[in-house]
This record gives C-alpha cells, structure tokens and sequence, in this order.
C-alpha cells in the first residue's frame, strides 16, 4: 500500500484543514504518514495544495504521482491532472467549479449540498471531504468519527452529530458512486504520532529545559514560536513577541546571561537583524540557541518557499572570529534530538548553537511510534547556589586549559558579574593590551574549537557500505535522497552520506575515505551555488565536481531526483 492524496485549491478554502484531519486519522490507524504543503503568500486566492501520502511501510517524501485529488478549484484540475497514476480519482464538487467533467476516473460529490442537508451548514463541506477521501479509499471510517467526537466534544453535541453526520454522507457517498475506485487499504495497526520539523524543534527545545523564547514572527519560523507559546503555561517558558529582530536576539542574549536556557527563531530576513547580537554573545560567552529557518532571498525572496542558501551566511555570520555550532536535521526525529544537543553544547562551551532549517521540513510531517527520551542530555553548566556562594573569587573570564570559564548567574552570590562588548581580562573589564587580547582569542577560539569537535557526530552512511556512487546531502533532503537510494540499491552499488551536523566537522573523517573511493560523487542541494561543497572543499581540499541543484522554491520529489541521479549515472 501507498498512496498519494492531494488537497488543491485557494487559499481559504480550507485545504489545511482537509489534509490535516485525513493525516492525523490515517496516523491514527497506524499507517506511515508523509505530508507536505505548497502555498503562496496572500490569505485568500492563488492556487495552494496539500499532498499527503501514506503506506504500511516507512516512507520520508513525497511522491510526484498522486492517486486521488481534491479539487477544490478548477485550477487544481487544469495543474495536476496531469499526475495522476494508472488508478487515480478526481475527487470534486460540479455545483461549485460550475462544471461538470464525463471522465470514468471523475467522482462528482455535492460537497456543499450534502453539507447542508445532513450537517445543516455549507462550512460542513470540509468534512463531508473528509469522510469522501476515506470512501474512495475504502477504509474503515471508526477512526474518522472518533476523531469528531474528540475535536468538537467541547463544541456541544449538535455540532459533534452535525459532523458526524456530514462525515458519513460523504463516506457513504463516495464509497457507492466510485465504482472505478481499487484502492487496496491495510488494517489498522498501532496508532503513529505526527509530527511536523517545526513542532519538533520546538517539543526538543522545552524537553532541553528551554525557559525564554523570543522572536519577531517571520515564516516559516513561526511554527516554533506558536508550539513553544502555546505549552508555555504547562512548563512555565516566558515567551516574548518582541518587536523586531534586534530585540529578539537581545531579550534572549539578557534571559541567557540572567541564568535560563534562551532561545529565538527566525528567517533569512530577520537573521540578517540578529548578526550583531551573535558577536555580542561570541565575546561575552553567552550561550544562546537559534533557529535559522531558512527560505528562498534575497529579500523577501518567495517566503512561502523552501531553499538551502542560508548555509553560508549562518556559518559565517557575525563580526570577528569565534566558534559556533551549526546543525542542520533531516527530519523531525533528528531536529528534536539535535535541538537538545544544541542547548547542550551551547551552555557547556558558552557559544551560538544554530539550527538550521527550511519551509520544507518546518511544515512537512512525518510519523513516528515514538522518540526515546531516554537519548536526550540535561546537565546545568552554570554554576548556582553554594557552589558560586562558597567560590573565593569568581572571574567570569577565567584563562583556562579548555577555554570554558565559570559561568555564573547575577544575584545568586556577592561577587560582581561583569559582561560588555568590548574586548575584556578575565573578570570583564576592557583592555587595549595586545597580550590579554591575544590570551581571549585563543581561548575563546582555539581552545573551545578542539573540545567542540570532539563532540560532533560524522555523517551518516546509509546504504550500501562499500558504495561505487555516493550521494552527498545535507538537512532537509535526507528522507528524498534516502528514498532514491532505496530505489537504486538493486541496480548500483550507491550510498548516501547525509549531514546533520554541519559545523563545525566531526574529528572522525573516516567519510572522507568512503568519498575518495567511489567512483561518482554527486553533491544534491537545493540552492543555486551547492554551499555544502564549497564548505567540504574549504574544511577538506576535497573538491565534488558533479551537482544537482534545484531552487526554484519547491522541493524534489522522490521520482524527480531519481530520474536525474539516474541520468548522471548512466551518462544519458
């Protein structure tokens, strides 16, 4: 089993609201969910969509083929049509695109009409959608009216039986009239979490002790700061709207510097904003967390559309030179996890930990049993209480073989706490002395990097393990290019070598071997300029001539990469 559902239609029309509700439903018969969203940036109009695939198999992108379409516009007729399977439907509503198509695989529903006569509503149309979709499919419609009754419980009654009702005229309906529709549905299994990049990010940060969260709502950041507001009271984080970017950093910088795990978010725009305020923390050491969120510039560029051009500009943001840590997850699962190894590693060494990510991970979900807690890492590096009370003398500075100096929280203790942005001796006050400043360098940057090292985790090789073709790739294209792999095992020896943990690179370069042996390396990014390499071949010497780039705002689909990484390997 898999299939590929798309949801089209104008913006306001409530294509979120369809496609979410049949993820979550399908999530919760136990089938493997993978979601992602093509939107324009206006409230109502243009042309959006929602593309939903689900199997009984693990799957981490979409697929370019759809089985059904919801078309809610014509438009979504005249554009995707086109790629429907052998077996696909068109799901729509004649009365309301005002025509009628004599197609077999055309299913004409009254949407609206049905909506009105059993939910007495024409807003019910959505979810006489919904239980159409599941009618089509031929799968068990429990789990669908279950899911009515949970969400519209607090609502009243009559709106929980309006929907009920509304859900199964449109089951019933589909189910009769689609007498083409050979979709193969499994059983439920055990029910799946679905969880989005930034949702993960966001559960990653409040598990990490998170206590401060500022920003200036930018997409697709947005979708961290909305999670981490809206379990705020349940774990008791301040959250602050601030009123730009400069602000954002700089509450969190004062939150961080007061004695709280502090975090902000942002986009390409914003980060722009923030770039001052990393050298500030860079030369007071205070350790802070951001998430960089990266979409198509310069400018505004399209900012409901994903890139990878950000790379270069976070590794290299801010005045002056000084460590950083940059990671950059391919999935969910990876950003929750990597989110608590940046809150570590930026409290332990007192540095900027930022995570990279894009519009295509941030929205996209992806299903899982579960994430295992017992993987995340909490230790309090500042020092409280008696062990800053009883210290005799407490520099903040502290020339140390590691360069970590004690860090302690202003007011728990009588000793002064002393930080400003010029260069400083060890207890904070400014030098101009050529000495101190050369002993703060290379504390705060030769001796911290070697230690950091040690801790970043090499790439990941998945595939075959002594591979001829090796595709290289980083972030957000992990779960598509796994998928080609998956696909081109049984022809070629072909592996890939995705990263995650971006900057700085692991001490272990045993990768740098599996790439000097294969026979073809290909560099997959979605930008124009493929950063990554550049990055590899500034850190390594090691120069990847053949790229495939994509940055047209939209993300590859699993046949679409494949077909090109076949054409490069077979010199077609």
């Amino acid at each position: 089993m898999d299939y590929s559902i798309k949801i089209g239609g104008e913006a306001g029309q409530g294509i979120q609201t369809i496609g979410d509700t049949l993820a979550h439903i399908f999530a919760r018969a136990g089938y493997y969910v993978f979601t992602h969203q093509d939107y324009e940036s206006r409230i109502r109009g243009g042309h959006n969509f929602y593309q939903i695939r689900i199997s009984d198999r693990q799957i981490t992108a979409s697929r370019s083929s759809i089985d059904v379409l919801v078309a809610l516009d014509l438009e979504s007729i005249n554009q995707h049509e086109k790629e429907l399977s052998v077996q696909g439907h068109v799901l729509y509503d004649s009365s309301y695109l005002k025509q009628r198509f004599d197609k077999p695989n055309f299913l004409d529903i009254p949407l609206t009409e049905l909506a009105l006569t059993y939910g007495g509503n024409k807003i019910m149309a959505n979810t006489v959608a919904v239980g159409a979709v599941l009618g089509m499919l031929g799968m068990n419609p429990e789990i669908m009216y279950e899911m009515i009754r949970k969400t519209f419980k607090k609502k009243g009654d009559e709106i929980v039986q309006a929907n009920l009702k509304s859900a199964e005229a449109g089951y019933k309906f589909a189910k009769e009239k689609c007498l083409t529709c050979s979709f193969m549905v499994s059983g439920f299994e055990k029910p799946k979490m679905l969880i989005t990049g930034n949702e993960a990010i966001g559960l990653g940060a409040i598990a990490s002790g998170l206590q401060f969260y500022s920003a200036y709502p930018m997409t697709p950041s947005t979708g961290i700061f909305n999670f981490v507001a809206e379990n705020a009271k349940d774990f008791g984080i301040v959250v602050e709207q601030a009123e730009d970017e400069i602000a954002a950093i700089n509450m969190a910088l004062g939150a961080s510097f007061a004695g709280v795990r502090a975090m902000t978010g942002t986009s390409g725009g914003g980060f722009a904003l923030m770039v001052e305020g990393i050298s500030l923390a860079a030369m007071t050491e205070t350790p802070i967390v951001i998430a960089l969120a990266q979409r198509p510039g310069p400018a505004t560029g399209l900012p409901t559309r994903t890139e990878q051009a950000d790379l270069l500009f976070a590794l290299f943001a801010g005045h002056g030179e000084f460590p950083k840590v940059i990671f950059a997850p391919g999935s969910p699962e990876q950003a929750f996890y990597l989110t608590n190894k940046a809150f570590d590693l930026a409290e332990k060494y007192q540095i900027t930990a930022i995570i990279l990510t894009d519009q295509y991970l941030a929205d996209s979900q992806w299903s899982y049993l579960e994430f295992d807690l017992s993987k995340l890492k909490y230790e309090d590096y500042r020092l409280r209480g008696d062990n800053f009370r009883n210290l005799k003398e407490y520099k903040r500075h502290l020339l140390t073989e590691t360069g970590i100096s004690p860090l302690g929280v202003p007011g728990d203790a009588n000793h002064l706490v002393v930080t400003d942005s010029d260069e400083h001796d060890e207890e904070g006050h400014i030098i101009e002395d050529a000495e101190t400043r050369i002993k703060m360098v290379e504390k705060r940057l030769f001796k911290k990097l070697p230690f950091i090292k040690k801790e970043i985790s090499p790439p990941n090789l998945y595939g075959e393990g002594n591979p001829e073709i090796v595709l290289v790739c980083w972030g957000s294209t992990y779960g598509i290019v796994r998928e080609v792999v998956d696909e081109l095992s049984d022809k070629f020896r072909i592996a890939m070598l995705h990263f995650s943990e971006i900057y700085p690179f692991s001490e272990d370069k045993s990768w740098l071997n599996i790439l000097q042996n294969a026979k073809l390396i290909l560099n997959i990014e979605q930008n124009a300029t493929s950063q990554f390499a550049k990055l590899i071949m500034m850190e390594t010497g090691l120069e990847i001539k053949k790229h495939i780039n994509r940055f047209d705002g939209r993300p590859f689909t699993v046949d679409e990469l494949k077909e090109k990484v076949y054409a490069y390997i077979t010199g077609l």
